[in-house]
């Protein structure tokens, strides 16, 4: 038995009861030795609610409940599991629907209908399902945490069974299990601490979502991510491991743009998450999905894609945990050497429920009532993008991209200042563009691209002189709006024949 499954042991004794009750802020005294960011469950009618600890004073404690609070009581029974909120990583997520909390959405609907109950949860991997294991480590083997043990087929993936990451230093392998047909709670391998004590090793292992996931040296991204869209790829590039925004108004095209992100993107694993946008915008994702085909395998899309689903109608204290549950699945996918793609759709929605928890707390707001604190939370979310370089020589990406919802389109907002602090690339989508029916209504004018020195060094030897034409491109665009805007005044007829023949020039490339 591990060091950590012995004191999340002691700590299972933490009991406690509901103090106070803010909506699904709840005041607990307890006794025994808790931290922060623990798992507690609830008792409430029957059932348990799961909650995470995000304060503590002396004995008491504040806990979010990540469901509907209804019928919780006066001294109502809180037991502390010692453990922090963790995801279950291991074969089988590939085409699933998780919600926040990593329970299976298909599996929860079979065993309790389309009208969830509180206090039920699934294991995310199915345990009924049996893999393919082909051992990778030998016998007398030293590994490290991130260490393939072996390998399975997930998809069209080779899925590597690592060295859990929570275990660090030095591993003998004294035991592998033969090649053949296993589910993930088979024990893979065994190995030996440097002072002796036997480990076992399954395919699943469990990591804190809000702890950034990485076994490797980080290094600067230079690889263009090809996205489908000219805009993007020509005047603001991406790269692997970048990071970028797409703010804009209501109805501007946002979640449009990041669907044909995941459709067409240059990766190989996509992780959607819905971060309480409408419900609709969650169904029109599983409607399609299935059913289109991935042009570059042409197999189905899903094969590549795990959806998480938090909508604006489900408790606003998943919606914290379904960014970082994302997040860490998609960290995971990385450390096999393989490029992924965060999608997270809103991310002001992520901070209209950081700032409802931090007026429960009583905590001192910040400007428009967010949290002092928003700005670094949302840097240190957008921080765990990056490229990886991993031990067996290979290299992994994360690429972050947040959807910003600002109140009527207003860039100047908390959320999209912050965000802008921190992304490599901005593509700023304009009312006035989708209105014209410009789409994708990203205004070249106002979005800006960080990448774009790194794109034209690599493009330069495909194309000479590429980023000289980019700059050019851009420089017609600009100088047409400004004749666009005088030609508003005194006509064609008034306007320089130099300056029409640009000012189509300029038009011919936008719509193009």
């Amino acid at each position: 038995m591990s060091e950590s499954q012995t004191v999340n042991q002691e700590k299972k004794n933490a009991t406690g009861k509901v103090v106070k009750a803010f909506g699904n802020l709840l005041q607990v005294e307890f006794k025994g030795d808790i931290r922060q960011g623990e798992v507690a469950m609830v008792h409430v009618d029957g059932t348990q609610l799961k909650a995470e600890v995000i304060e503590i004073i002396r004995n008491e404690a504040k806990i979010q409940v990540f469901e509907d609070t209804r019928g919780v009581k006066f001294e109502s029974a809180v037991d502390f599991t010692g453990e922090l909120l963790e995801a279950e990583l291991g074969p089988g997520l590939l085409s699933s629907i998780l919600d926040g909390l990593q329970n299976p959405l298909e599996t929860v609907a079979e065993k309790a209908g389309y009208f969830l109950p509180r206090g039920l949860y699934v294991a995310p991997l199915d345990r009924s399902v049996k893999w393919d294991y082909v051992p990778v480590a030998k016998v007398g083997d030293v590994v490290h945490r991130g260490d393939t043990l072996g390998t399975t087929l997930e998809k069209r993936f080779q899925h590597h069974v690592m060295v859990p990451f929570t275990h660090y230093g030095t591993y003998k392998v004294k035991w592998v299990i033969a090649p053949g047909s296993y589910n993930v709670d088979t024990v893979v391998a065994k190995v030996e601490k440097e002072n002796g004590e036997e480990l076992a090793f399954t395919m699943v292992q469990k990591w804190p979502i809000k702890n950034a996931l990485s076994a490797g040296e980080k290094i600067k991204p230079t690889k263009m991510m090809d996205t489908g869209l000219r805009i993007i790829d020509t005047q603001f590039p991406i790269l692997k491991g970048g990071t970028f925004c797409t703010p804009g108004p209501f109805g501007a095209g946002k979640t449009v743009i990041q669907h044909h992100l995941s459709k067409y993107s240059s990766v190989d694993i996509v992780v959607v998450t819905a971060c309480g946008e409408r419900a609709g915008e969650v169904v029109e994702i599983l409607r399609e999905f299935p059913h289109l085909t991935d042009p570059h395998t042409g197999k189905t899309l899903m094969e590549r894609t795990v959806i998480i689903c938090n909508t604006s109608s489900m408790p606003v204290a998943a919606r914290e945990s379904s960014i970082y549950m994302g997040m860490t699945i998609a960290e995971y996918y990385r450390q096999m050497g393989l490029d992924v793609l965060l999608l997270a759709d809103s991310t002001s929605r992520w901070a209209q429920a950081l700032r409802e928890m931090s007026g429960r707390l009583e905590e001192i707001p910040g400007e428009e009532a967010f949290p002092a604190y928003l700005a670094s939370r949302i840097a240190a979310f957008y921080e765990r993008s990056g490229v990886i370089a991993l031990r067996n020589g290979k290299n992994g990406s994360v690429t972050v991209g947040g959807a910003v919802s600002p109140a009527g389109g207003n860039f100047e907002e908390p959320v999209t200042q912050a965000t802008l602090a921190v992304v490599g690339a901005f593509l700023g989508l304009s009312r006035e563009r989708s209105d014209s029916r410009r789409y994708p209504a990203i205004d070249p004018l106002i979005s800006w691209s960080k990448y774009i020195g790194q794109v034209s060094k690599e493009m330069d030897s495909q194309l000479e002189g590429w980023g000289q034409i980019v700059k050019k491109a851009e420089h017609i665009l600009r100088r047409g709006d400004e004749i666009g805007k005088r030609m508003e005044v005194v006509g064609e007829e008034g306007t320089a024949l130099k300056d029409l023949i640009l000012y189509l020039k300029a038009e011919l490339y936008d719509f193009c």
